[in-house]
Order: structure tokens, then C-alpha cells, then sequence
């Protein structure tokens, strides 16, 4: 039997870890190890709660000093021993069905690098909730799956994701491997899980989709990439990233990934939707980049 391994980098709301543990505990399949890395984060509650529970599945790991989010997921995927790994965000929750629902896609598919469960959103309050973004991602994005289960390789997994990215990432589960090989590229902190996926399709990976609703995905109104948003940031990496993706398709002769990422036309429609709050609530720099990314070439 393979044990999934789930990896918790911690920051945050202690009440909101505990959530997303208990929601691991809840687990119908029990063949998992789950891993909590606290980055230092400074509350005493966190630690006496792990000391209280008392299961060998469950490991509570304090860091030297501070990594930041980036090297607390590498920590995690270097720390990983299992075939796949899951690195849920330490506010998100598991339905009860989440390992046997990717166990079950590993199962028939165990060369799969990227495994995308169905996905509920919730607001910072735990409330169902389905924002325009997510109406997109869902309903218009994510492709169709063919008895249960939609796949994508290789080009038709840059196409797709490039085109407008509908994965969630803490929703994932990876083949370690995969992982260990390709990492993170420097100089995209807004959008540096696209990139890594998109990555992992220029080298030939696959990415499973099975739509059953199995991982509960948080969306805070107050989050970083809003505030990305507003100061900038955001428009600027993906401008920056989609012209490399471009760069990066026409070297494989990839035609058709090539000329989505040069036409941008949801990340753009995705701007034209968000730029009357930038306008209203965004700095000088943020309202720049806004007009740019949505009406430069």
C-alpha cells in the first residue's frame, strides 16, 4: 500500500492549522504521514497541541529560524519520502475522500507528475463561496474529463495552463520525483507555482484532472496576491512570465502554447475585471501596471 505524504508549511492562524489537521485526521483512507513545518511562527498553543496528540502518522517539525514560504515548501519536498507528495496551505481543509481519491488516479496512473482533485472554495470564514475567478477556472478552463478523468501532456498541458491557469495549487498532489528534479524559478515570487507547472510541462510531464470534489481551498479577500495586485507585483510577473513561456515554446516549436502566452487573452480579461478596484484602491505603480498589462502588447 503507498502512504501519501501531506506536508503543512505553517504561518499563520493557529485555529485555522488545527482545521486543516483535523480535516487530515479525517481521512476515510488512513494510509497517510502527515508533516507540519512551523516557520517560527510565535504562538505557544501550536506546539502543545501536537504534543497532545498522540498519532505516529502526524509529525510536528519547528524550523532553526525562518525560511519564508518558498524554502518552507522546498524544506517539504526535500523532507518527502513517500512515491507522491501533498502540500496543502496550512488554511485549507481535506474532504474525507482527498487520499483515496488521488491514490485512486495513482493507482491507474502512476507516471502522473500533477494530480488536480475537484475543489470547493471557501471564504476566510469557512462560507461556500464560487467568485467570478473561480466561475472561470471551473466552468470554462479546466477541460472535460472522459470517464472521470481528464489528461494532459507535454504541450497540450502548457496550452492549457498558460492560457489561463485553473489549477489550485495547495490542491495538488505531486510525484516526488518530480519535485526533487525541477524547482521553483527565481525572480517570479507572485507566480512561481505556474511557472514550476508549466516547467514540469516543457519537460514532457502529464497532468491527471479528476473533477470528484475531495480538498476545500480557502480564498481570504485580504490575501498577498491581492495585495499583488494592488501594488503591482502581480501584473508584472505574469507580463514578464508569460513573455518567457512564449520564448520557451517557440524553442520546442510549440506553436500553439507560443501564441496564447504572446496573446495573454484571459490573464488581459482577468485584468479588464480587476482594474476598476486597482484603479480605485491600488498605488501609482499598481494602476501602471494594471493599464499596461491589460492594454500593452
Amino acid at each position: 500500500m503507498m502512504t501519501l505524504d501531506i506536508f503543512v508549511p505553517y504561518w499563520g492562524d493557529p485555529g485555522l492549522l488545527f482545521q486543516t489537521v483535523d480535516s487530515v485526521r479525517a481521512q476515510d483512507d488512513p494510509d497517510w504521514r502527515l508533516v507540519v513545518i512551523n516557520d517560527r511562527y510565535p504562538d505557544e498553543s501550536v506546539p502543545a497541541y501536537f504534543d497532545a496528540i498522540d498519532d505516529p502518522r502526524i509529525e510536528y517539525v519547528l524550523n532553526d529560524r525562518n525560511l519564508g514560504i518558498t524554502e518552507n515548501f522546498r524544506e517539504s519536498v526535500r523532507r518527502a519520502t513517500s512515491s507522491h507528495v501533498t502540500i496543502p496551505g496550512c488554511d485549507d481543509l481535506l474532504h474525507p475522500n482527498y487520499v483515496r481519491v488521488v491514490k485512486s488516479v495513482i493507482g491507474g496512473m502512476p507516471d502522473a507528475d500533477v494530480i488536480q482533485p475537484g475543489v470547493d472554495v471557501i471564504d476566510e470564514h469557512g462560507r461556500r463561496v464560487l467568485p467570478l475567478v473561480d466561475r472561470v477556472k471551473q466552468r470554462l478552463l479546466a477541460p472535460k474529463a472522459v470517464d472521470g478523468v481528464a489528461v494532459l501532456t507535454g504541450e497540450e498541458m502548457a496550452t492549457s495552463l498558460i492560457r489561463g491557469d485553473w489549477l489550485y495549487w495547495p490542491s495538488l498532489t505531486f510525484r516526488t520525483e518530480t519535485l526533487k528534479r525541477i524547482d521553483f524559478r527565481d525572480g517570479l515570487p507572485i507566480i512561481q507555482d505556474l511557472a514550476l507547472l508549466m516547467d514540469i510541462a516543457f519537460d514532457g510531464g502529464t497532468l491527471a484532472y479528476v473533477p470528484e470534489k475531495a480538498f476545500l481551498y480557502r480564498r481570504h479577500e485580504s490575501s498577498a496576491s491581492q495585495r499583488a495586485l494592488l501594488d503591482g507585483r502581480r501584473f508584472r510577473d505574469e507580463r514578464d512570465y508569460f513573455a518567457l513561456a512564449a520564448r520557451l515554446a517557440a524553442e520546442k516549436g510549440w506553436r500553439q502554447t507560443e501564441r496564447v502566452a504572446r496573446n495573454r487573452l484571459i490573464a488581459r480579461l482577468h485584468g479588464l475585471a480587476v482594474l476598476p478596484h486597482v484603479l480605485r484602491r491600488g498605488d501609482g505603480e499598481g494602476r501602471r501596471a494594471a493599464l499596461a498589462h491589460v492594454f500593452a502588447r
